[in-house]
């Protein structure tokens, strides 16, 4: 029943939208740009920063089992198949093991941190949109008023001036449009920030308890001997006369 009365209602609704959006001038046109963006952009952010797809759990899962001291040969593999940021640190951390921890870690923090620019792409748009929405629309409500002011000298009676309330009314359309798009893209923008801040912390602990458990047994600043060269034959003595 109640979709039914949501159909017989939705012409109304969209005729209802679309004169509140003629009404409110000129500067409906860059936030209705404004929306389009903002959503756009948070569809994508919303899928690039799912778990699954920063942080596998098959890749937390290899590094908690590992055994401190144990041969990485099993997440390396694992690692080198996946192209998701933990995995891309953890192959860096792996790469550098024949250095000393301290090294190894500042590496992983310097890729870390790379990361984190890389996650947190697309972000800026969220924050411009939340900044200049509200502003658009301040900029529609002024302009609407200044057109509705300007008549103002011109008219006499009542119904002129109730011609000029609904003039101020369609006025602060724009404004209206404008908050309700800034309010829910700051609401994105905050939730997305905080889950990149989140998953960048948890990425750095598993990958530094990952060095941890390689180092574990050496020295923080023994270095893993390269593979040296056969011994050269020694020469055969001179003969004495």
């Amino acid at each position: 029943m109640s979709a039914v009365i949501i159909i017989a209602e939705a012409p109304g609704t969209v005729q209802t939208i679309m004169s509140f959006f003629v009404k409110g001038g000129l500067f409906m046109w860059p936030l209705l740009a404004c929306s389009i963006v903002a959503v756009t952009t948070i569809i994508l952010r919303g899928i690039a920063l799912r778990e699954k797809n920063v942080m596998p759990l098959v890749i937390q899962n290899e590094i908690e089992r590992l055994a401190p001291g144990a041969s990485p040969e099993r997440l390396m593999r694992v690692v080198s198949q996946d192209q998701s940021s933990l995995a891309r640190i953890t192959r860096v951390a792996l790469q550098h093991l024949r250095g000393p921890r301290s090294e190894n870690v500042e590496v992983v923090q310097t890729r870390a941190r790379h990361e984190m620019v890389g996650l947190e792409k697309g972000l800026i748009v969220l924050e411009v949109i939340v900044g200049i929405a509200p502003l658009l629309g301040l900029i529609g409500a002024v302009s609407g008023l200044v057109h509705v002011f300007s008549h103002l000298g011109l008219s006499s009676g009542a119904a002129d001036t109730r011609q000029i309330a609904l003039g101020i009314a369609e006025a602060l359309n724009a404004t209206v449009f404008g908050l309700s798009i800034a309010v829910p893209t700051l609401i994105a923008f905050s939730y997305f920030s905080k889950k990149v801040e989140v998953m960048s912390v948890e990425m750095e602990t598993l990958v530094v308890e990952l060095i941890s458990k390689c180092y574990y047994g050496r020295s923080s600043r023994e270095v893993l001997p390269a593979k040296s060269p056969p011994p050269a034959p020694m020469p055969a003595p001179t003969p004495v006369v």
